[in-house]
């Protein structure tokens, strides 16, 4: 198991003053930035291109830039946030035609790569592509839309993938998106995830620093 890293969704974040934003959830405590990448097509929203990505690097944000790309097609974006500041960037399979080519794109710019899978979604591409990525982000929530609540059957999701990656002996980190906060946390940690996206469970309150605490504790409690 990998060690736990918090990653608020700037997508919830006050964006006339976003530098500033990020600033306090990683003095907070919060190890990466999650951005939300939504192309009204995909998915139904528009959100962030790379100018964000690239304005936060510039603002001196030195924390891993996590790029979740719900967009379709993936391969002409990624180079993009690549060259803006990310550091890790993750796209759908069924969003692009060769999966293993868009994998191989994003390892070949220095980023990590991951593969997202939405609730309902199948996990076959991972017999095969698992010893290629750096990461896997389940959706516990269906794309598009912050605040929602968590949908339960993730956890079984969860369970099987982290039984994969263990069984295939590499550091793999096991990420999670969509209605997280401090009250259940401690059992999707406990269904094998090491890696926790929020965006209004830690925007939305007045003290990141207590709200990220107290996600951190229960990870370990439920450990």
């Amino acid at each position: 198991m990998q060690p736990t890293v918090i990653a608020p969704s700037i997508l919830s974040a006050n964006f006339a003053r976003l530098g500033e934003e990020v600033d306090s959830v990683i003095n907070a405590g919060a190890e990466w930035v999650h951005f939300d990448v939504m192309d009204n097509h995909y998915v139904p929203n528009l959100t962030i291109g790379p100018l964000v990505c690239e304005a936060l690097r510039k603002h001196g944000v030195t924390a891993p830039i996590d790029v979740h790309l719900m967009v379709e097609p993936v391969d002409g974006l990624i180079p993009m946030f690549a060259d803006a500041g990310a550091s890790h960037i993750s796209f759908h399979p069924e969003a692009s035609r060769h999966v293993h080519r868009s994998v191989q794109l994003i390892k070949s710019l220095g980023c990590q790569a991951g593969l997202v899978f939405n609730p309902a979604s199948s996990l076959d591409v991972l017999d095969y592509l698992l010893g290629d990525i750096d990461y896997v982000l389940l959706m516990s929530v269906n794309p598009g839309f912050g605040g929602q609540a968590f949908i339960p059957s993730t956890l079984d999701k969860l369970r099987t993938v982290r039984a994969m990656i263990d069984a295939s002996g590499r550091p793999i980190r096991l990420e999670v998106d969509g209605g997280v906060k401090p009250d259940n946390i401690g059992a999707i940690a406990q269904a094998g995830a090491d890696t926790f996206v929020a965006g209004s469970a830690i925007f939305g309150k007045s003290d990141y620093a207590a709200v990220i605490a107290a996600m951190k504790q229960a990870v370990v409690a439920a450990r």
